[in-house]
Parts: C-alpha cells; sequence; structure tokens
C-alpha cells in the first residue's frame, strides 16, 4: 500500500495545484490513500467548505489540520465530517476529532492529528501523554497508525517520532512549510519526516507575499499578511507499506516545482 501526506495546502492558489497535479501522481504513483493538511487553505488561514470539498474531489481521503484550525468560521458548518480532523489535544469537549479510522484496501488505517505546544500560541493538552494514550487504545483495533504532527519545533517533532518508534507506522510533521530531508525509518521500524513542506506559492515566504513578510520583520510593525501570487509549488511525501508487516518499506519525497 502507499499513502501519499501532502503538505500544508496554502491559499485557494495551492487548492487549485492540488487539483490539477493530485489526480495524475495518484495514476503514476499507484497511491491508494492519501491526507492532506488544509489549515492554510482559506486565504492562508483556516478552511471553508467550498476549500474542503474542492480538496476532497481532488482526490483527498482525510484533511487534517493546525494552529488555524477554527481561522474561519464556516469550519462549524462541516466540522463533523469524519474525513476532516483537528488537533487531539484541544481541550475535551472542543467540536471536532482528532482520530479517524478509514479503510482502504481491506485495512484499517488510523489517522491521528495533534499540535505541539512549543512556540506555538495555543493552550493545548500535552502531545505526549495524549498520543501514547491514544495510540495504546488502538493496538490490536488497526493496520496503520499514521500521525500528522503540527509543530513549530524540530526537537519536539524528533522526540515524538523517537517516543512512538514501534508504535505506530509513520509520523510526519506540517506547519513550518519547509520540506526537510530527513525522512528515514527509525529503529525500531516507525517512519519519520520532520516536516514535508506545503502546496502554494513558489516564490514567497512561506506561501506569503515577500515583501510583506520582509516589512514585517524590518519593522517589527504588525503588517497584516498577503498571501503571495504566482506559479505554485506542490511538496508530498510517499510512505510504501509492506501489505503483510504493515511496516513502512520506503520513503519518497516529492517536490513538484
Amino acid at each position: 500500500m502507499k499513502i501519499l501526506a501532502v503538505g500544508d495546502i496554502v491559499g485557494e492558489s495551492g487548492v487549485r495545484k492540488l487539483k490539477e497535479l493530485l489526480p495524475n501522481i495518484k495514476k503514476e504513483k499507484n497511491i491508494d490513500f492519501v491526507i492532506t493538511n488544509g489549515e492554510n487553505s482559506a486565504g492562508g488561514m483556516g478552511i471553508t467548505e467550498k476549500n474542503f470539498k474542492d480538496i476532497i474531489e481532488a482526490g483527498t481521503n482525510v484533511i487534517t489540520m493546525g494552529n488555524h484550525t477554527w481561522g474561519k468560521k464556516d469550519i462549524f458548518r462541516f466540522i463533523d465530517d469524519p474525513r476532516l480532523l483537528r488537533p487531539a489535544n484541544y481541550p475535551k469537549g472542543v467540536v471536532g476529532k482528532g482520530l479517524g479510522i478509514f479503510e482502504c484496501m481491506d485495512k484499517k488505517i488510523a489517522v491521528i492529528n495533534l499540535i505541539g505546544r512549543v512556540d506555538i500560541n495555543i493552550l493545548t493538552e500535552n502531545p505526549f501523554i495524549l498520543a501514547k494514550e491514544m495510540v495504546d487504545d488502538l493496538q490490536g483495533k488497526v493496520d496503520i497508525i499514521i500521525m500528522d504532527f503540527h509543530a513549530e519545533a524540530t526537537a519536539e517533532k524528533i522526540a515524538m517520532a523517537r517516543f512512538l518508534d514501534g508504535k505506530i507506522t509513520a509520523i510526519f510533521g506540517t506547519h513550518t512549510h519547509v520540506q526537510t530531508g530527513d525522512e528515514q525509518i527509525l529503529p525500531n521500524g516507525t517512519a519519520y519526516i520532520t516536516d514535508i513542506g506545503m502546496t502554494g506559492p513558489k516564490n514567497s515566504v512561506i506561501g506569503m507575499d515577500i515583501q510583506v513578510s520582509i516589512k514585517r520583520f524590518e519593522t517589527a510593525l504588525p503588517e497584516k499578511y498577503k498571501l503571495a501570487e504566482g506559479e505554485c509549488i506542490l511538496n508530498a511525501v510517499i510512505f510504501d507499506i509492506d501489505d503483510i508487516s504493515n511496516k513502512v518499506t520506503s520513503i519518497e519525497r516529492m517536490n513538484i516545482r
């Protein structure tokens, strides 16, 4: 089985790029299941129902979110769709869910969405404690466990991967929008990459307009972010999973410019 994880969709141009490329990627790479992070798809912050439908119709099986989950109020209209996951470590009682179980090719695939706490200004529960509880509860119930860990700090992502090594199939990082070159299979069999990158404007500062971004750093004034325009890239990673052992045999990064 091949599972494709697509990096953070940035803006409507990123959505269009996904719609343009994903069908061919699935065909050419024999992709069976697709996870797409959509938390920046609506103007760079949040997701609308139209974005959600477009990403699903492009060929995505499940959409994960992050620190901009609530960026658009529209999300409350479709937050209970089983194909949409928000970070599981939001406080108890918050609408939505952070775990989904999906069936594909006679396999049960659990997808977990968690958010980090280092340098992210959101009050959430400890992702390590919750990850252990969730993974322990899933043992024997599913064949494959994939985690999108939406976090800023590289150390926090690596620590989570080592913490769960051998207990889940794969963990990939999102949020920083820059694809890292550290894809690997850890000693106990869990596949890992620190960040899978983004799908959005190529000539940008992580998807945002270059001059506006520079001005924010140069002046320290709260300049409003603006999405960049022009040609888009698509970043993703493919996990090739053995049908018998349910372990990842190889990881392939994709950087389509």
